[in-house]
């Protein structure tokens, strides 16, 4: 008998480009003005980290995707990415049913 694959078993890159090309055709993204930013691997990624670890918000995600900011000469510091791309993402996951809003916040 076959064990049963689930996301942990799949490398992610393999894993966010599969979906990534589900949801292109599937065509249940919403097209934004920003769509250059926002691309089905964004999507995807974002779908797979919260079915690992679950309970992800928006901060969080500006945490997971933000980086260095480059302060010239002096020293770089972290950075959180923009919270907009994160909110329209989730927004758009909780419309095709993805992930559903936690009643407690």
């Amino acid at each position: 008998m076959a064990t049963a694959r689930t996301v942990k078993d799949v490398s992610p890159h393999d894993f966010v480009k599969a979906y990534a090309s589900h949801l292109k055709r599937s065509g249940k993204v919403i097209n934004y003005t920003f769509l250059d930013v926002i691309c089905g691997g964004d999507c995807a990624s974002m779908a797979r980290k919260i079915y690992l670890r679950g309970g992800l918000g928006v901060g969080a995600f500006q945490r997971i995707y933000g980086g260095s900011k480059r302060n010239g000469s002096r020293s770089p510091h972290f950075c959180k990415s923009s919270g907009a791309i994160a909110r329209h993402i989730l927004q758009q996951l909780e419309i095709m049913n993805i992930v559903e809003i936690d009643t407690k916040g």
